[in-house]
């Protein structure tokens, strides 16, 4: 059972060391990852791949300090996998996607459980004191901000596992919801009002301390809610692990000095894709046409309400997730097999293609103790034979009304349009469980377990090298002329 996170990042910098640049980029979606299905599971051999450049790294390269906090859930099989080796001066939190709030235990099957908490590359033992993990994290925020001198630019990530489950929270703010009856409605109420504490009590830091003047203050979380465990999504379609509205879109805001236009509402298309370009280019670093990556700068749209750079966003394309029954290529016009599960969204149409995930629209409070009140819950079933969807998102958020009979040839261009990014996808990186990954071979704890052989280890040195050789030899052939300007195709 999963829910969303909360993810809050700081940068900080001199206000006078700012600069800017017309250059737009951005980071990679899922088809260019190998990350297209599902998540990482613990015991998986498997991370975001090594050659994938990440957002600290590229912070270190101008001078940043770089600090994370929570949740890191991007693989940990192997060393070099860590946070600390990707980017990242420090790290305090937890490998996995979830777990125990007191006491960092997680169990990914039966038998196979294991300590998670972690200070850099090593368990964090003496930290484990049963603090709330919202709490304890705010407080290690607190010690990096109080140790740092606000004159040195500074990112920090700090990856919160709240609100997702196990729904915990401590007793005392239980008590000030005792009105709602649902107890996992309780529950995460009483999460989200211990998270927003913390965020009061993290921008209180950056006040006591001198960095709040000249930082960006990012809130943001990673997907919609689950309403069988506390979350609501109404009344958008739809719930976490979904394509549909309510799983995927999500809630955010920018606070800073920094903005030319404050108490501004962005209606404009921006995906997580474009933090990476945005954060780099006002940190005074550049983005590189080698790169190859698939979000845009877009600060003038947070901060002068300009319109988005962006004119479209895949979703994603699985082609592993279970294939609609009734999907073909004849009802993809010969362009598209619509067994395949995708979405993207093109300005305001969005369509949707194979089995989208469950697509109820639910009410808060509709999931009572003993179960679902069906009474309150609009059922929909996917078993009429549709295998794709249209729908104008700007006029129709909530994906009540299908126009892909009504406009085929939208349907065609956006069909045309998913089967252009998936020429470009990589291969589906989702390896079979590896036992030598059971925490009771590792002391007890969730941590890497994969060592290379010295054959592969020099095989892979060698094909490094070749690589090496021919980006250098890629990059001498490349035109060092002016930069290329914003492309909205």
């Amino acid at each position: 059972m999963m829910m969303q996170r909360s993810r809050y990042v700081i940068i900080s910098r001199d206000r006078n060391a700012w600069t800017r640049a017309s250059q737009g980029a951005s980071k990679k979606y899922q088809i260019h990852t190998g990350l297209q299905h599902s998540i990482i599971r613990p015991s998986q051999p498997n991370c975001l791949p090594l050659d994938n450049l990440t957002l600290p790294q590229k912070l270190k390269s101008v001078g940043y300090a770089t600090h994370m906090v929570g949740k890191w859930h991007l693989g940990f099989y192997r060393k070099e996998c860590m946070p600390t080796h990707r980017g990242f001066d420090s790290f305090f939190g937890s490998l996995l996607g979830s777990g125990d709030y007191y006491n960092h235990y997680k169990c990914d099957s039966p038998g196979t459980c294991g300590y998670d908490l972690y200070e850099n590359d090593n368990a964090a033992w003496e930290h484990d004191r049963g603090i709330y993990s919202t709490q304890m994290y705010t407080q290690r925020v607190h010690d990096i901000l109080a140790s740092h001198n606000p004159k040195k630019p500074l990112f920090l990530y700090i990856a919160y596992q709240a609100v997702h489950s196990p729904l915990q929270a401590p007793g005392n703010y239980l008590e000030n919801y005792k009105s709602i009856t649902n107890v996992n409605r309780r529950r995460y109420a009483a999460m989200l009002s211990c998270l927003d504490e913390a965020v009061n009590n993290i921008t209180t830091t950056l006040q006591k301390y001198g960095f709040y003047e000249n930082s960006i203050l990012i809130y943001s979380s990673d997907n919609g809610g689950q309403p069988t465990a506390g979350g609501n999504n109404w009344p958008l379609r739809g719930s976490k692990g979904t394509y549909w509205e309510g799983g995927i879109r999500s809630v955010g805001f920018v606070h800073s000095p920094f903005l030319k236009v404050s108490g501004h509402i962005c209606r404009e298309l921006i995906h997580i894709t474009d933090w990476f370009p945005t954060l780099v280019t006002l940190a005074g670093g550049e983005i590189g046409e080698d790169m190859k990556l698939d979000g845009y700068d877009i600060w003038e749209t947070i901060s002068e309400g300009k319109r988005s750079p962006r004119i479209d966003i895949l979703h994603n394309i699985d082609p592993m997730y279970t294939k609609a029954r009734n999907g073909s290529w004849t009802a993809g016009f010969g362009i598209w097999n619509t067994a395949i599960q995708s979405a993207i969204r093109v300005n305001q149409w969005k369509l949707l293609t194979g089995n989208p995930g469950y697509g109820d629209w639910v009410p808060p409070q509709s999931f009572s103790n003993i179960g679902l009140n069906r009474w309150h819950n609009e059922r929909v079933s996917l078993t009429n034979g549709k295998s794709l969807w249209l729908f104008n998102i700007t006029a129709d958020p909530y994906e009540r009304i299908d126009l892909s009979e009504k406009y085929p040839d939208v349907v065609k261009q956006l069909l045309r349009r998913l089967a252009q990014f998936n020429k470009s996808a990589v291969p589906v990186r989702y390896p079979p469980k590896d036992p030598r990954s059971n925490p009771r071979l590792n002391g007890g704890v969730w941590g890497p377990w994969y060592k290379e052989s010295k054959k592969q280890k020099k095989t892979n040195k060698k094909s490094k090298k070749k690589k090496d050789k021919k980006n250098a030899k890629h990059r001498k052939q490349q035109y060092s002329g002016c930069h290329p300007s914003l492309s909205n195709s």
